[in-house]
């Protein structure tokens, strides 16, 4: 029995801006020349707890005051476990040391799936499961604002 890849994402926002990672173009990674979020695989023995954590350090520098577990999503093919928290700093402070942009996407932006990435020089599309996720992020703080 094979067991499936897991990973740790986050989502990070500032108000009501989010931000994302803009991947390299290497065809061997999920989801190259999208824009998705900060965070990767387990290691071995790993808790997710612990993985997006770590990732955000090694990803960008930054060192998460709180991350509470939003949802675990299953597919065909990886378990992902997603994590939200506010970014308390300022972008232009975050080191990407992977990946080949970053940036704060509006709510507008992710609706309509696209974004310019000034590095890449060209607007980039939003991986099809972070758009979902994301949505379906934004509706919970919606239900969540209204109670």
């Amino acid at each position: 029995m094979t067991t499936k890849p897991e990973v740790a994402i986050a989502i990070l926002y500032q108000g009501d801006r989010f931000l994302l990672q803009l991947r390299d173009d290497i065809p061997t990674i999920a989801w190259p020349g999208h824009w998705a979020f900060f965070g990767g695989h387990l290691e071995p023995g790993e808790d997710p707890d612990t993985a997006v954590y770590r990732e955000l350090l090694e990803e960008i520098g930054y060192a998460a005051p709180r991350l509470t577990l939003f949802e675990r999503l299953e597919d065909d093919a990886v378990v992902r476990h997603v994590y939200h928290g506010p970014l308390v700093v300022p972008v232009e402070s975050l080191v990407l040391s992977e990946g080949l942009d970053l940036g704060l996407w509006s709510t507008a932006d992710i609706h309509r799936g696209d974004r310019f990435s000034t590095r890449a020089n060209e607007s980039r599309p939003l991986g099809p499961p972070h758009q979902q996720i994301l949505l379906s992020f934004l509706g919970h703080r919606r239900i969540e604002q209204a109670i």
